[in-house]
């Protein structure tokens, strides 16, 4: 296919392009949206929707953090204190409040708009993370419209959106997805602080719009995550200031000014953790939780290239392109716009390497800069021609391998192979296979396109269909259901063996966390108790139930799989004699 425009450089100016031949109604999409932003910016949204709603609502609470996120949440709703963070009678300093507050903004809402049970829908407490994840990418749009074409920006936001990983964080109740948004919009508008410094060109006036997105976000991501988004500006910043031997630049951000606001933003609940807990919240956050992950953490340890090894996978399908593209972008990483966004990916993946807790969303924050510098490698039509063009075939093999182990998965698990997703991961490995068979470089623009199309499929396949099929995998859903059909007023439940957080959440704050001897305690201290006991602790129940004379008879067992300990459970339901 003929181009007829001029291959833009990295952080040069944009300017309008006409293409010919668009080739296929994939590409023709992509004409349509590219041609204004509020196209684009609509149909990002629309196929954030697509992408990240499948599951969204039916897969149950996912443990652990999910579930120690949503809890904490909801016991700030129960308690009306928005100040102190808690799980159960237990501390919970780790994080700051700002997801905590944003969680529980919409249980309030769904609350007074008359939903019923409100405070234990966890689709609910996800709603952060849907927009953060939306938003991330719309604003990955806005940041890579300052270093490529328009139609780029819409592609790196197609990167963005179909990529693994921001396809999980999307769907957890958790911090991940709204810090991938405050980390984007600080990126975007320090690019536009930098890019115009480098080129040498003057403001007509001063502008407050990037100092004043710059300094929201990055104390939004303070009060959501901590100091960790003043790692990833640091570094950059550093790195720019030594390549450049000059951060002059940086007087364009009204640093004064911005301080203060910044401070006016985060002070307040700081100031309100400190008085109400002392020096509790931050040894714990900065000595207990951050500092900790220097060694490795809850079993989370894993040597240096890591990373590189699972980007592969969280990255895909915008992956193989990242291998074609490398050469290129090292080429151009003198040019101003290459040179920003490899400082802000590399001495931060070097540090992520480097620690020894490995979580795989540890690094999502940089996967944006990744996506642009792809679309200015695409758009410039100088991806690798070498073995690194085979990566093409990574398209077609992650559908592949994720249908041969859904479903062994799948009948391993729940005994029958999920037929209803066969038609969407059918459809997937189509478009996967297309997206390797059209590639070449005047055709990577087309095959990026199909494999985010067979990522769609994927995600409707996986999220959509498959999980909330694996009900077995979700023991705390089943014991709620089972506790929910019982017939006296307000059941109260004792735990022994299984004291996974998302049994307190759909059960309530009051579950008892404890031994078989505990549990049989718990029973014979009154009506509408109930003890769940699983098989490992049901002797102990037994021997203690005996000694106290405790009369009692099971209402029902549950089998299941503990996936956080990676093991097979069944939990026996007792009630008190009499209780129904």
């Amino acid at each position: 296919m003929a181009e007829t425009y001029a291959r833009p450089r990295f952080g040069a100016p944009r300017e309008p392009k006409t293409r010919v031949n668009p080739g296929s109604g994939l590409v023709r999409v992509l004409d349509y949206v590219s041609s204004g932003h509020a196209r684009a910016v609509a149909f990002l949204a629309i196929c954030g929707l697509l992408f990240f709603l499948p599951g969204f609502f039916n897969i149950p609470p996912i443990d652990r953090d999910e579930a120690r996120f949503a809890q904490a949440t909801k016991q700030m709703v129960e308690t009306g204190d928005f100040v102190d963070i808690r799980f159960q009678d237990e501390v919970r300093y780790k994080k700051p409040v700002g997801i905590y507050w944003l969680q529980s903004a919409v249980v309030e809402t769904a609350t007074k708009l008359g939903l019923p049970r409100a405070d234990v829908r966890i689709w609910l407490y996800r709603v952060p993370s849907l927009i953060g994840a939306i938003g991330a990418v719309l604003l990955t749009y806005w940041t890579a419209l300052a270093f490529v074409t328009q139609r780029g920006a819409v592609l790196a936001g197609l990167i963005m959106c179909s990529s693994v990983l921001l396809g999980v964080e999307a769907r957890l109740a958790k911090t991940d997805a709204m810090l991938l948004l405050t980390v984007v919009a600080v990126m975007g508008a320090l690019a536009r602080v930098y890019l115009p410094w480098q080129r040498g060109e003057e403001p007509a006036r001063k502008s407050w719009s990037e100092p004043a997105i710059f300094w929201t976000a990055l104390a939004v991501g303070i009060l959501i995550k901590g100091p960790l988004i003043l790692m990833f500006v640091g570094l950059t910043v550093v790195t720019l200031a030594i390549l450049d031997r000059s951060a002059a630049w940086l007087w364009r951000l009204r640093i004064g000014w911005g301080v203060v606001w910044l401070l006016l933003l985060v002070l307040p609940w700081f100031i309100a953790i400190y008085l109400k807990s002392g020096e509790a919240f931050f040894s714990n956050s900065l000595g207990g939780d951050m500092l900790s992950k220097l060694a490795a953490q809850e079993s989370h340890g894993a040597p240096p290239g890591a990373y590189f090894l699972l980007f592969w996978v969280t990255f895909w399908p915008g992956a193989p392109l990242a291998g074609m593209a490398a050469p290129a972008i090292w080429r151009a990483r003198r040019e101003p716009g290459a040179q920003y966004l490899l400082a802000w990916l590399i001495p931060s993946w070097i540090v992520f390497e480097v620690v020894m807790t490995k979580l795989p969303h540890y690094v999502l924050p940089l996967y944006p800069a990744i996506a642009i510098l792809i679309v200015g490698a695409l758009e410039r039509r100088v991806l690798s021609r070498s073995w690194l063009a085979k990566g093409a075939a990574w398209w077609f093999t992650i559908p592949v391998l994720t249908a041969v182990f859904v479903l062994i998965g799948a009948i391993m698990v729940v005994r029958h192979p999920v037929f209803l997703a066969w038609p969407f991961a059918g459809a997937a490995l189509c478009f996967g296979l297309l997206a390797w068979w059209m590639y070449d470089d005047n055709h990577a623009e087309r095959s990026l396109l199909n494999a985010v199309v067979a990522a769609l499929f994927m995600s409707a396949s996986f999220y959509g269909i498959v999980m909330p099929a694996m009900k077995p995998l979700f023991p705390s859903q089943e014991i709620a259901r089972a506790l929910r059909n019982v017939v006296c007023v307000g059941p109260r439940a004792a735990a022994a063996g299984y004291h996974e957080p998302s049994l307190v959440f759909m059960n309530g704050t009051s579950t008892l966390l404890t031994d078989g001897s505990g549990a049989a305690d718990f029973l014979g201290q009154g009506s509408c108790r109930f003890a769940l006991v699983e098989a490992r602790s049901e002797r102990g129940f037994a021997q203690r139930a005996e000694a106290i004379g405790l009369r009692y008879n099971m209402a029902t067992r549950i089998e299941g799989y503990n996936f956080s300990q990676g093991r097979a459970i069944s939990i026996a339901i007792f009630r008190s004699e009499g209780t129904e």
